[in-house]
């Protein structure tokens, strides 16, 4: 039976599909573009990812919250996703990290969740007609109210969601507990369009010293700082409706002087659009922790942490000073390209993982690595730790 801490709740689809369920989290309602992420762990992660902002994220595995939450697994200050779609919503934390629970951890943060629905057949209606606007809601229980409240709510299409997850200023970047390292050699330049903590953790990791910018910092301003990189983040939202940073991007790549430049997911749409290339929106996007990865230079495939909607066009790759240098190997999109002469070059997918695999981590030493040979010098793997 329904509860004040468990009431009934609908999860409506702009299609006119809908889902009887629990809720859980903040009683309320809400609004966002429903997609569904594969990964087994790491709820915490994904709920914290700015990527995610403007989403209502659907858990495909069945149980979550079984492990709580607690202050390390953060990938900013507070949870970002839109809604939360489970099927069964654990109640109790059974792990020594653990600092409390999940359900608590939602409702403290205002995010309205959803329980006892079967992710399983939404996730299929999503693969089959793809990620689409939705509405959960413990207040309004009438379907066709709620399908028509989604209808009219915001599109992931041409929505600037870079500027709401932004930091307002720039600042120098220093790990939570963690003294300056010594060993920072490399001033680097991020671009805040969403970044995760742990990107930052690793380029720190790597011997950088990071001043995190605002997404809309222009080209001066970032070259002002001095660095010798420059680095463009993951991120939420449509990347053409981000044309302050494509603009920025596109102004450093003809500086006269180029500093090595390196982007990580929507950071990699924007270099992408900056190239004069194409972005558009998947089906229904990747989202998960174990998707197939083929570096085209090695030949070695990586298994790779994903979160994104959009995707750059291959058209790019009709212009010679383009090389494609990794691809999906489930459906065969860009996952990766450099310039063949300037010192640029971006993923698609997550090397930075938290949560999933580490198998990509060498970019943030391939980063490196093109700083030092921009000072005529030559670091070895061995010195740079991630």
């Amino acid at each position: 039976m329904p509860t004040p801490e468990n009431p009934r709740a609908l999860l409506a689809l702009e299609d006119g599909t809908f889902f009887v369920g629990r809720g859980f989290g903040r009683p309320g309602e809400t609004t966002g573009e429903v997609v569904f992420n594969t990964a087994l762990c790491g709820y915490q992660e994904v709920l914290t990812d700015p990527s995610y902002r403007g989403q209502i994220v659907t858990m495909t595995y069945p149980h979550i919250g079984n492990y709580g939450v607690n202050l390390d697994d953060v990938e900013s200050a507070r949870p970002q996703v839109a809604g939360f779609v489970v099927r069964e919503i654990s109640t109790r934390a059974s792990s020594w990290r653990a600092s409390g629970e999940l359900n608590r951890y939602l409702a403290e943060a205002g995010v309205v969740g959803i329980s006892e629905i079967d992710t399983r057949a939404l996730t299929r209606h999503l693969r089959s007609l793809g990620a689409m606007r939705g509405v959960i809601s413990t207040e309004e229980l009438e379907p066709a109210r709620l399908v028509e409240k989604a209808r009219a709510s915001r599109s992931m299409v041409g929505a600037d969601l870079a500027r709401e997850v932004t930091c307002a200023a720039a600042h120098r970047y220093a790990e939570p507990g963690v003294a300056a390292p010594g060993s920072a050699r490399y001033r680097v330049v991020a671009y805040d369009l969403g970044i995760k903590e742990n990107i930052l953790r690793l380029l720190t990791r790597a011997g950088c010293d990071v001043t995190v910018v605002p997404a809309t910092t222009s080209a001066g301003d970032a070259l002002a700082h001095d660095p010798e990189g420059i680095f463009f983040s993951n991120g939420p939202g449509d990347p053409e409706a981000c044309g302050y940073a494509v603009q920025a991007a596109r102004d450093l790549m003809r500086a006269v002087d180029v500093r090595p430049i390196f982007g990580i997911c929507l950071g990699h749409q924007i270099l992408g659009l900056a190239c004069g290339g194409r972005t558009y929106k998947l089906k229904f996007g990747h989202r998960g922790a174990n998707h197939p990865v083929r570096n085209v230079r090695t030949g070695q495939v990586e298994i790779t942490a994903q979160n994104h909607g959009f995707a750059v066009d291959r058209s790019l790759f009709d212009r010679a000073e383009y090389e494609l240098t990794h691809v999906n190997l489930n459906d065969d999109t860009v996952e990766g390209f450099a310039h063949r002469e300037l010192p640029i070059f971006s993923v698609q997918y997550h090397p930075e993982a938290s949560p999933g695999p580490h198998d990509s981590h060498y970019l943030f030493r391939e980063f490196v690595a093109r700083m030092e040979a921009r000072r005529g010098g030559r670091v070895r793997e061995a010195e740079v730790h991630v």
